[in-house]
């Protein structure tokens, strides 16, 4: 590496690392033009044009970086990622594949049998799973929905977003119970996060449980005394008007 792409690689990595996704990407681009073949700059590049909404490039700057080093994990996930993106599903769950296998390590195997995964990939392929769910709610597949859901959460168990998502596909599933234990399960998890106190307190009052719904919004107001939809929850709860179920 000569001098001038030493400074262009460190001026690059520098206003990535800044979030100054546009002066990164004249840098890197810069790189690349002079036939410099690093799998670290083809992947930078990626993650700003995926961030720009250019995905064409990000697709094609993911792969360079795999070509160079095929071992490239996040750089394969990453690929993934964005033919999902793209609506290239099939494309997407190879790539995902070959991905589980290089995130592969020489360690000792977990109890199940799996080889461990670090933490980073962990969340990366739980979000991937997450992006198939999602896919499959979009077409009224809850189920299968609800089957990926799990999944992520069965690599990530304290996403507490992920298990609000398996909770509502679940109760379009017609699962009420399923759905309000992992309610119960997110705000176990999470007691300061809000939105799952106030998705608990629906549940609960759509299941006829009116006090303990009452209670969950009141713990929010407690939390966030301005907090409008648990007010107007609670308004609702308490009118003498209100129809049990």
């Amino acid at each position: 590496m000569d001098d001038q792409v030493r400074e262009l690689v460190a001026l690059g990595k520098e206003h990535f690392n800044r979030g100054d996704y546009s002066l990164a990407a004249g840098h890197l681009e810069q790189v690349v033009a002079r036939g410099a073949a690093y799998a670290d700059v083809h992947h930078m590049l990626g993650v700003i044009y995926h961030h720009l909404g250019e995905f064409d490039l990000a697709q094609r700057s993911f792969a360079k970086a795999l070509e160079i080093n095929p071992n490239y994990v996040e750089a394969a996930l990453n690929l993934a990622i964005v033919c999902n993106d793209m609506g290239q599903y099939e494309r997407a769950q190879q790539v995902f594949g070959e991905a589980v296998a290089r995130a592969r390590t020489n360690q000792r195997r977990e109890p199940n049998g799996d080889e461990p995964l670090d933490g980073y990939t962990r969340g990366k392929i739980a979000n991937l799973h997450a992006a198939v769910a999602d896919g499959y709610l979009s077409v009224r597949r809850p189920n299968d929905a609800a089957a990926e859901y799990r999944r992520a959460l069965s690599l990530c168990p304290t996403f507490v977003d992920l298990r609000l998502k398996l909770a509502n596909a679940l109760r379009e599933a017609g699962d009420r119970e399923g759905s309000l234990a992992e309610f119960r399960l997110a705000v176990q998890h999470a007691p300061a996060y809000v939105p799952a106190r106030v998705a608990l307190g629906t549940a609960l009052y759509s299941g006829g449980k009116l006090d303990e719904a009452v209670a969950q919004w009141e713990e929010v107001l407690r939390m966030d005394p301005n907090h409008r939809t648990a007010g107007l929850y609670m308004k609702m709860a308490r009118s003498p008007r209100r129809g049990g179920r």
